[in-house]
C-alpha cells in the first residue's frame, strides 16, 4: 500500500510515524518546512508551493495508491484526487460538516464547544466537502489551547488511522454524503483577530476563549500606555478554569495576575479579571 501524505505542522508527527510503520510511506508533502519526523524516518519530501503540471506528473510517477491529508493548506485540485487508486483521505479536526474552513479548532474554542469529532472524509474538489468514511467523537475540555487540541485530536487520529485505511482497502467502508445544508465555515485567522481594545473588552468568558483559542498564535493581546500586553494561558495544574492565565507586559516576563496588578495597579482590566 503505497501512501503520499500531505501535511506540514509538527503536531502531524504521530500521523507519518504510525503509516510508515504500517504501510509504505513513500512521501511527505509539504507547504513550508516538512514536519521533523520525515528527517527521522528518512522519508522524501515533496515541497508543494502550488499543484503545477510538474507536480501532477511527479505524483503520476509515484504511483501512489492512497493520498492521507491533514492541515495541509491548500485545495488539491482534482487531477490530484484522481491519481491514487483509493482516492484520499482527509482528516478534519471538527464534527463535519460543521466548522469546514482553515480554522475548525480555534474557532470551537472561540464558540465554546465542547462536542466535537475527528471527522475522516473521502476528498473531493470542495474544501471539507466529500462523504464521510468515520467519525471520531471527542469531548473539548475546559483547559484546553488550540496547541494542546490540535496534539490530541491528531494523536488519536493516528491511533485509528491504521484500521480505517485496512478497511478501506478491504472494501468494508461506506462513504456516508455529509448533510450539506448544515455546513457551517471558519475563517483563517489572522494576527489582528488576537487583539482587543482595552477600552472595550470582551466578558471574562469571551476572553478566556480567546486566550485558549489564540494560543500559541496568534495570541491574545491589547495595548496599553503604548506598550503590548499578551494574555497566555497558564500551563500550572491547580489554575481555575475560569481563569487559567498569564499576564504579559511588553519586555517583560509572563507573570500571574495577582502579581502583574501589584505591578502596574492602574491597569484598567482589573475590575474585569
Amino acid at each position: 500500500m503505497r501512501i503520499i501524505f500531505l501535511g506540514t505542522p509538527d503536531y502531524l508527527n504521530p500521523i507519518i510515524r504510525v503509516l510508515n510503520e504500517h504501510f509504505e510511506l513513500i512521501a511527505v508533502g509539504t507547504t513550508r518546512s516538512a514536519p521533523l519526523e520525515t528527517e527521522k524516518l528518512n522519508i522524501p519530501i515533496l515541497k508543494i508551493d502550488q499543484f503545477s503540471n510538474e507536480t501532477i506528473e511527479q505524483f503520476n510517477n509515484l504511483k501512489p495508491d492512497l493520498l492521507v491529508v491533514a492541515s495541509f493548506g491548500k485545495i488539491i485540485p482534482q487531477e490530484i484526487l484522481e491519481i491514487p487508486r483509493l482516492g484520499a483521505i482527509n482528516i478534519h479536526p471538527s464534527k463535519l460538516p460543521l466548522y469546514r474552513g482553515p480554522s475548525p479548532v480555534q474557532s470551537q474554542l472561540l464558540n465554546g464547544t465542547t462536542d466535537s469529532a475527528i471527522s475522516f472524509i473521502l476528498m473531493d474538489n470542495k474544501m471539507d466537502h466529500g462523504p464521510l468514511l468515520y467519525q471520531e467523537p471527542f469531548e473539548i475540555n475546559p483547559a484546553d489551547t488550540f496547541q494542546s487540541l490540535l496534539t490530541s485530536m491528531f494523536k488519536k487520529s493516528a491511533d485509528i488511522l491504521p484500521i480505517l485505511i485496512q478497511s478501506l482497502i478491504d472494501n468494508k467502508l461506506t462513504p456516508i454524503d455529509q448533510n450539506h445544508p448544515q455546513a457551517t465555515f471558519c475563517k483563517e485567522i489572522e494576527k489582528e483577530d488576537g487583539y482587543f481594545d482595552i477600552e472595550n473588552p470582551p466578558s471574562l468568558e469571551i476572553l478566556h476563549r480567546m486566550i485558549r483559542a489564540f494560543y500559541p498564535w496568534p495570541g491574545t493581546w491589547t495595548k496599553w500606555n503604548g506598550k503590548i500586553v499578551k494574555f497566555l494561558p497558564n500551563m500550572q495544574p491547580g489554575t481555575s478554569n475560569l481563569k487559567p492565565y498569564l499576564l504579559q507586559m511588553e519586555g517583560k516576563s509572563p507573570t500571574d495576575l495577582k502579581s502583574f496588578l501589584n505591578g502596574y495597579p492602574s491597569f484598567p482590566l482589573k475590575n474585569n479579571l
